[in-house]
């Protein structure tokens, strides 16, 4: 079982154990370092308003470090039971009292929750398996209109996501660490 440090927050430093699960890839620190720097400069909501959602969580990293950082409330979603019980210890551990995690499918539970209900919403669905757009869809219906959407992937979003499903987005940043892509996105202005 490996392992993985939150790097900000009230938890820096703490130690967050990673199940060894097919697929299960963490969000490398600088990858989370470079995420939390965008949102400080593009984010309209204070983190410490926004209401965040992990939608792929694996080991939780995004989550804690949302929720560590002063997220008003944070949800992280995995479908994987081994994986959401690790997240379920590190929470009582922590005694993160802003972060819940739900054992679920996140393109199903997306798309079941009403509009407005995050201000920012992390997507990192296992590479591979061609769900990215469907996940950005379901998260423009439940996203808050001036928030944020980060999207990892094994190459550019853009090349991930049908034209199709790109409209509508604007991708605010973006960079490449070491085998991830990622970018910041929100939504067009109407």
């Amino acid at each position: 079982m490996g392992q993985v440090r939150i790097i900000g927050g009230i938890w820096k430093r703490s130690l967050l154990k990673v199940v060894d699960r097919p697929g299960l890839r963490p969000t490398p620190d600088r990858v989370r370092e470079t995420l939390f720097n965008w949102i400080e400069s593009w984010a309209d909501l204070p983190l410490a308003d926004s209401r965040v959602c992990d939608a792929f969580a694996g080991t939780g990293a995004l989550a804690f470090e949302a929720a560590s950082r002063g997220a008003q409330q944070v949800l992280a979603l995995e479908s994987d039971s081994q994986a959401a019980d690790q997240i379920r210890a590190a929470i009582e551990r922590l005694c993160a009292t802003n972060l819940e995690v739900r054992r679920t499918d996140a393109m199903a539970f997306l798309a079941q929750q009403p509009a407005n209900r995050f201000d920012l919403i992390f997507l990192d669905p296992p590479f591979q398996k061609n769900l990215l757009g469907a996940a950005l869809a379901a998260s423009r219906a439940c996203l808050s209109p001036k928030g944020l959407v980060h999207v990892e992937g094994e190459r550019p979003w853009t090349e991930l996501v049908d034209p199709s499903q790109q409209a509508g987005w604007v991708e605010r940043r973006s960079a490449k660490a070491g085998a991830v892509h990622h970018a910041l996105l929100s939504l067009e202005p109407e």
